[in-house]
């Protein structure tokens, strides 16, 4: 009998992938394209591509692009270790067991409460995403919604996709987010904003995707544990999730609801923080640093206890940083060799095409390609906007539905191994990329089948 094929792991993966890039840096040439900056954003001359001396990159390269890429991802990694730290100390209070141990309670007892708790989550980190690209600050939320979902009887899958998916298909078809739909408007020169009601249309169906997409997940996973991919990792979980005393769990005491106050508090003034002052990593560290200090002050831990809570938080995600370096470093090979914009020239004749609906659809893939190399929706609207925006006029493609492709290469996002915020995710819940990949298929096809239909209808509708 054979054996069956096993995937290889994360990290070799990464690597295989980082080698990939390397060797492509020896077959193709190398290019540029001119930039000018207009209101403080660099943009791209569409017309001024031309080839430069390429800088192929060797095996010293592909040996420092690791050590380069925990650089360049400093303040994400940074972000992480110190997030971890700050949940192990919210964790060491036995604040957020209680909370898990609530809702479990709340699930068995009411149907309410089974029926409503996917679909309000997803909704409300879909929200998140869409308004105020909501991103990176998903990844605290994954150590809260796996515990709670193997409570409730799914599995880790579920935990990681109520925040994560959520707010990534949220910013994929994002109404309000500034960091894509702002920027890519503003380059293209279209009304910022504008569009607003077609859009509420795509989130809306995007979002009602997801859920029914998970609650039926959900529901196979609750009725037979064994289907999950996540099953022997999740049974390790549960063990120490100590489910068998939730029958006898009294309800939180007053310093346990004290300490999630503080926590609500700290998600309060992150969303306002984000929203109304711009801030970004490094803000949204130093408050999830400021939570812990305050989380062990309030939930009466030892100054040694703290420490310790911290320390082996940030000890744990040590792996989940150095994936995230290596994610990192792919970008760093392709952009050191000068091949990124090679790559996006050589993609642009393909978008031509007989008719607009199917230069639309065009679009959409090749911004999905150039999210496997670039997944800051900012850096990728000033990369291919410039570029789009007048192709789209010539293809007979308006603006806002080019706007709109580009928007929908984020669907992608969950499952490309480059995304740093993927592969960081997946360690954190000890998921092997293969095995999330393998489980996302079909949720891929649907927001494929999704973005192409809408795509199609904005070209009918000549939106």
């Amino acid at each position: 009998m054979l054996k069956k094929l096993r995937l290889p792991n994360t990290f070799v993966l990464l690597f295989s992938l980082l080698a990939l890039i390397a060797l492509a840096t020896w077959l193709v040439p190398g290019g540029k394209y001119d930039t000018h900056v207009v209101n403080g954003k660099t943009l791209i001359d569409p017309s001024t591509f031309h080839y430069v001396t390429s800088n192929p990159q060797g095996a010293v390269a592909l040996m420092m692009a690791p050590v380069k890429g925990f650089v360049e991802a400093a303040l994400i990694i940074g972000f992480v270790l110190i997030v971890g730290g700050a949940f192990a100390v919210l964790q060491k209070t036995e604040a957020i067991d209680a909370m898990i141990k609530s809702v479990a309670r709340a699930h068995t007892h009411s149907s309410l409460v089974r029926a409503g708790i996917i679909p309000l989550f997803v909704t409300l980190f879909s929200l998140g995403g869409a308004t105020f690209g909501m991103a990176e600050e998903a990844i605290p939320f994954v150590m809260i919604f796996i515990p709670l979902a193997l409570a409730l009887g799914y599995d880790s899958v579920v935990g990681v996709s109520i925040p994560f998916i959520g707010s990534q298909v949220g910013f994929a078809a994002a109404f309000l987010n500034p960091f894509n739909v702002g920027i890519a408007q503003g380059i293209a020169g279209v009304p910022l904003f504008s569009g607003i009601g077609f859009r509420l249309v795509a989130w809306l169906l995007a979002t009602v995707v997801t859920i029914a997409f998970l609650s039926w997940y959900a529901a196979r996973i609750k009725k037979n544990p064994m289907l999950s991919p996540t099953f022997g990792i999740d049974e390790e979980k549960r063990k120490n999730l100590k489910i068998d005393e939730f029958t006898s769990f009294t309800g939180m005491t007053t310093t346990h609801k004290a300490v999630l106050c503080m926590f609500l508090f700290t998600l309060i003034t992150m969303v306002v923080g984000v929203v109304k002052y711009n801030w970004y990593i490094e803000e949204i560290a130093a408050l999830f640093l400021v939570m812990a200090i305050l989380v062990g002050v309030v939930g009466k831990l030892s100054a040694d206890s703290f420490v310790e809570a911290f320390m082996q938080g940030a000890k744990d995600l040590v792996t989940t940083a150095l994936v995230i370096a290596l994610a990192r470093g792919t970008m760093i090979l392709a952009r050191d060799a000068n091949i990124i914009d090679t790559m996006l020239n050589f993609l642009m004749p393909f978008v031509q095409s007989s008719h607009p609906i199917f230069a639309a659809h065009k679009m959409f893939v090749i911004q999905s390609v150039i999210n496997f190399f670039i997944h800051s929706g900012s850096g990728q609207a000033a990369l291919t906007m410039p570029i789009m925006a007048p192709l789209a006029d010539l293809v007979g493609v308006t603006r806002q539905t080019a706007i709109l492709a580009f928007q929908f290469g984020e669907f992608t996002t969950p499952m490309i191994p480059t995304s740093g915020i993927t592969v960081g995710v997946l360690a954190l819940a000890r998921i092997p990329w293969a095995t999330w990949a393998k489980w996302m298929i079909p949720l891929q096809l649907l927001y494929f089948v999704l973005a192409l239909a809408l795509l199609a209808l904005s070209c009918v509708i000549d939106w």
